[in-house]
């Protein structure tokens, strides 16, 4: 995608793009991502969570030239932070490893930010985009959560949980996530370490004032494996995580966080828990 193109006497230099995928004992699944990569990308990074399978070895052997990098700690925000460090292209797009999202689609991504966007993010729910895999439950519940984000950031997506995303990397600061920090002794995670992430971006976006495009995108059923899906888990950790940087941000600002989103924050973490 860096290549120029050339119409009318006219040069058009597109971006690199690095491709980050955070992979967990996807040995099946990887050779079906990788032959949907767009040939001309700048980069790939594997971000590998310690599998036990031959995740690294298949990427290797399908890709040689794959950067191979290591979680320094748990979970898939932990990978994207790592995987956000190691790359080098002009923009970023966030690829899940289970077969569920399209890398042929990138380059309609890197069109919207070629049109001004600061973060494309996809979404299921408007034209050309769909889904294969949500169920009536979880689409109200993505309704309902996509609606309370709006509202609380004054923002018109119609689509919140869903991973797809490609940005230019020069906003990585922006999403504040840490990649270097030792991990807590007790086993714990970090904030922003889990799948809270995904939202956890996108309240950062909103909070930096980041222009946002939404692009059409089909969600696939995950190839090979079990989805670690639970609505009302998910649910709960997109609640947990709107208060908590709420709150997190009046405390940076000087003031105390109100009580109520205090007390709300812990309950939809106590009960997430108690989920499992």
């Amino acid at each position: 995608m860096a290549e120029a193109n050339r119409e009318l006497g006219v040069s058009v230099v597109f971006p690199s793009v690095s491709v980050v995928i955070p992979t967990l004992n996807e040995e099946r699944n990887i050779p079906h991502v990788f032959e949907r990569i767009p040939a001309d990308v700048h980069q790939v990074v594997l971000v590998d969570g310690r599998s036990v399978d031959d995740t690294v070895a298949v990427a290797r052997r399908l890709r040689p030239d794959v950067c191979v990098v290591s979680q320094t700690r748990k979970g898939k925000g932990n990978a994207l932070a790592c995987g956000f460090e190691a790359a080098t292209g002009d923009v970023i797009a966030m690829v899940d490893a289970d077969g569920s999202a399209d890398p042929g689609e990138i380059p309609q991504f890197v069109a919207a930010l070629m049109d001004g966007a600061d973060f494309a993010k996809g979404t299921r729910f408007q034209p050309g985009g769909g889904s294969a895999d949500i169920t009536r439950l979880r689409a109200y519940g993505n309704h309902a959560l996509t609606s309370f984000f709006n509202l609380a950031y004054h923002r018109r997506y119609s689509d919140l949980c869903y991973g797809y995303n490609v940005f230019w990397r020069r906003h990585v600061a922006a999403l504040g996530l840490d990649a270097t920090s030792l991990a807590p002794e007790d086993g714990g995670h970090l904030w922003g370490d889990g799948f809270e992430v995904e939202t956890l971006i996108h309240v950062r976006v909103a909070k930096a004032g980041l222009t946002v495009a939404e692009v059409p995108s089909f969600e696939f059923k995950r190839i090979h494996g079990v989805s670690n899906l639970n609505a009302t888990r998910d649910g709960l950790r997109v609640v947990r995580t709107i208060f908590a940087e709420r709150a997190r941000s009046r405390r940076h600002q000087g003031q105390s966080a109100p009580l109520a989103a205090e007390q709300a924050a812990s309950h939809a973490n106590a009960v997430e828990e108690s989920i499992g």
